[in-house]
């Protein structure tokens, strides 16, 4: 067993005696999204946290839903093709992820909440206020634009030093995960070369 799954082995125990435990939500027929979710039903203010474009929701958030545990009710999704969420549909908009989170959390009884998004996160959240402005009571986001325009687009990947978006964000080396992480956070220690191994494999 890798490192990365025995930690999160253990983070999972952690957050269950939080009150929070991972559950699979089935869209619509071959897509499936796996939320972090309150164990017990609650009343509390829903609070939905959405990851960017690297591991998976829990990995990203697990301090934030481990202290809000006791005044909110936390959702952390995987958005489709990351961490446990699949879908058979070739679609990869942010609308579409858009859509399956906005889908399980109603599935979920979820009728209002806050988003709160990093990154492709806060893509997504724009996108889910937009289209879901009954479900969305309020937005934070930190580090996206609203949207990804061609000219942001290019911008951004001259600053980062790269010609495309897969060539970043889609690493094919463990130098390039490394490279993706360090890139994509402030003063992010190094790891060893094993951890980033096992987020390539």
């Amino acid at each position: 067993m890798g490192l990365l799954k025995i930690y999160k082995f253990f983070l999972h125990g952690v957050l269950k005696l939080a009150g929070i435990s991972p559950k699979k939500i089935e869209i619509e027929p071959g897509t499936v999204v796996n939320f972090c979710v309150p164990t017990q039903t609650t009343t509390k203010p829903a609070v939905v946290f959405l990851h960017g474009f690297a591991f998976d929701g829990i990995l990203t958030w697990q301090f934030q839903a481990l202290a809000l545990a006791n005044r909110y009710s936390v959702y952390v999704p995987d958005f489709v093709f990351f961490g446990n969420s699949i879908t058979d549909k070739s679609e990869r908009s942010v609308e579409f992820q858009a859509e399956c989170i906005a889908k399980g959390l109603k599935k979920l009884g979820v009728q209002k909440c806050t988003l709160v998004g990093s990154s492709y996160g806060g893509m997504v959240g724009f996108k889910m206020a937009e289209i879901y402005p009954e479900l969305v009571h309020s937005l934070v986001v930190t580090c996206s634009p609203m949207a990804l325009t061609d000219s942001i687009s290019k911008a951004r990947l001259h600053r980062l030093g790269f010609n495309s978006w897969p060539d970043y964000l889609l690493p094919d080396s463990v130098k390039g995960v490394e490279t993706l992480i360090q890139l994509a956070s402030h003063s992010f220690p190094k790891l060893p070369n094993v951890i980033y191994k096992e987020i390539l494999e």
